[in-house]
């Protein structure tokens, strides 16, 4: 074990050599989501890794809202991303920051830039410069308000703030390079006339910085010394050491960039889920269809499930997708030794045990876990009368169907052997009664002369049964047409993502409470919506199947 190498993550990599090196002598990261809509299974995999980095080193971890855009920022999505960080188990302390908290120090770095003579005020409209930005291939054409004063630039930076002009009228750019080879560069916008009420400052403000201008500022200001953001920010990145080096703080952080996480057949552009809600396709952005995280708590999802996926997905500068059945595997993992096996009938069929005592009830013995003998046993009704599976019954079935049909004799789960006598059907041979009889020598379901059975069925006793709605999910895409359509961009809907169905199951599932999970019995895992079950009356969704063809690649 001792000579044991632990394969270190390229981000590991650097920390380490900028710890040996001097450059800090800590690490403080931090997660800065902007509160625009639910978190997804993508964004999972930033918050772990930036509160992992920061564990790891004996760091400290920020969690910051950067809501620098008021048009589509709400606290709805503030609180629920609070409460996503939460459950995965991520914890900022004391540590809650809002851009908002900056403005006051955002304006007097603008101010500071044009005194220096880094930035100005310019009146060309967004089409304007977006015509003047040049492209990929040619440079860029400098504003004609370029070389206004210092002092015209603060008059007009003024009355930006004091709201004498409209939303676009003026904005505030730096002053770089119209020529360099990366746009970014190209004399960005920093700052931008809005008339809109924020959801934390009110109407203080209406002009409200850029991103790329306020989120250095950001980790700048809380100490952040490794600033962990995704791919697409790598051309930013030497905008965000302009503005950390113009502003001359005195320990500028360092952006390192990751690939993204993503998943194969799923949806998770806001603006889509935004629309799904809206059409009523699904019943909110925690609806167990999705893959926001909210959707998998919901679902029945664990922390320790999400996390195992996010380290089987690994940290890589290289973009690569994951297939959903990786995601299915983990949560498969977490809950096959934790969580009670349990039965459940879906698609119940009466059975009558025509031998059996009317009207009397015992009680069996069940292992809760038969993987895990420290999860006990439970005690299950059991009487004349039962339901079992529908397709476990087949009145003439093919060669090697191991169930029930006429005259053969199968194990009831931890009960006895039943020997099918017949069955009642309606006149378009739907069967609606199957008949058996029992014997009273194999309870505990073995024969006492050692006479083996092929064939095993769960069931629940009809006079204890309760009743439950099951939630029963697939993609809410579309698998085989692709998640877009090709001609218009819309999405393909599976049409046949939800099916509810109402269920007898045991009576001790009855008193599920929201989140509580469980494996039904070859029917695979479910838990109690927590929106939606009632003290007595729970619905249950089914997490995912218990069979799958996924492998882990060897190592």
């Amino acid at each position: 074990m001792e000579n044991e190498t632990v394969s270190r993550n390229f981000i590991e990599n650097i920390i380490d050599k900028d710890l040996a090196d001097g450059v800090y002598d800590t690490v403080h990261t931090r997660f800065p989501p902007e509160p625009n809509g639910y978190l997804h299974i993508g964004h999972a995999k930033s918050i772990l890794l930036n509160y992992g980095l920061a564990k790891e080193y004996n760091g400290k971890f920020n969690m910051r809202f950067d809501d620098t855009n008021p048009t589509k920022e709400k606290s709805e999505f503030v609180e629920s991303i609070k409460e996503d960080i939460k459950w995965l188990g991520a914890d900022w302390e004391d540590r809650l920051f809002f851009a908002s908290d900056y403005f006051d120090q955002m304006y007097e770095a603008a101010v500071k830039l044009i005194k220096k003579g880094k930035a100005y005020v310019c009146d060309l409209t967004a089409d304007q410069i977006r015509e003047y930005r040049g492209t990929l291939t040619e440079p860029g054409k400098e504003s004609p308000y370029r070389n206004r004063s210092v002092e015209e630039n603060l008059r007009l930076f003024e009355e930006m703030k004091e709201g004498k002009y409209g939303d676009g009228e003026k904005v505030l750019r730096a002053k770089i390079d119209m020529a360099s080879p990366n746009m970014n560069m190209r004399d960005p916008v920093i700052y931008r006339v809005a008339h809109m009420t924020h959801h934390r400052t009110g109407d203080k403000w209406c002009i409200y910085p850029m991103y790329d201008f306020a989120h250095p500022i950001e980790d700048a200001i809380e100490g952040i010394t490794h600033s962990i953001c995704t791919l697409e920010f790598e051309d930013h990145r030497p905008l965000y050491d302009w503005v950390v080096r113009e502003l001359e703080y005195p320990h500028p952080p360092k952006q390192i960039e990751f690939a993204k996480l993503y998943l194969t057949n799923v949806v998770t552009g806001k603006r889509y889920i935004k629309k799904l809600v809206e059409d009523g396709i699904v019943d909110g952005w925690d609806d167990p269809r999705l893959v926001s995280i909210a959707a998998l708590r919901r679902r029945g999802y664990t922390p320790e499930s999400i996390k195992m996926f996010v380290e089987l997905c690994g940290v890589s500068k290289a973009n690569s997708s994951v297939d959903y059945a990786m995601l299915e595997y983990c949560i498969r993992e977490d809950l096959k030794l934790k969580r009670p096996r349990m039965m459940a009938v879906l698609d119940p069929l009466k059975l009558v045990i025509d031998n059996y005592p009317e009207g009397k009830t015992e009680y069996l013995e069940a292992p809760n876990n038969m993987e895990n003998e420290e999860l006990g046993t439970r005690q299950i009704p059991f009487g004349r009368e039962l339901y079992i599976e529908r397709e476990d019954f087949m009145a003439d079935p093919p060669k090697k169907y191991k169930r029930l049909f006429p005259g053969t004799e199968v194990r009831l789960m931890n009960a006895y052997f039943v020997t099918c006598t017949g069955y009642e059907a309606d006149e378009d041979g739907t069967v609606r009664v199957v008949h058996c009889t029992y014997d009273p020598e194999t309870r505990g379901g073995n024969a006492p002369d050692g006479r083996k059975v092929k064939g095993t069925i769960h069931w629940v006793e009809a006079g204890h049964a309760g009743k439950a709605l099951v939630r029963l999910y697939e993609n809410i895409v579309d698998e085989e047409k692709g998640v877009y359509n090709k001609e218009d961009g819309s999405l393909n809907i599976n049409p046949n993502s939800l099916t509810e169905v109402t269920a007898y199951v045991e009576p001790a599932l009855m008193e599920a409470k929201g989140y509580d999970s469980f494996q039904f019995v070859r029917n695979g895992y479910f838990c109690a919506d927590f929106r939606d079950s009632k003290e007595g009356a729970p619905v249950f969704n089914r997490i995912v199947s218990l069979k799958s063809s996924f492998k882990l690649p060897k190592a």
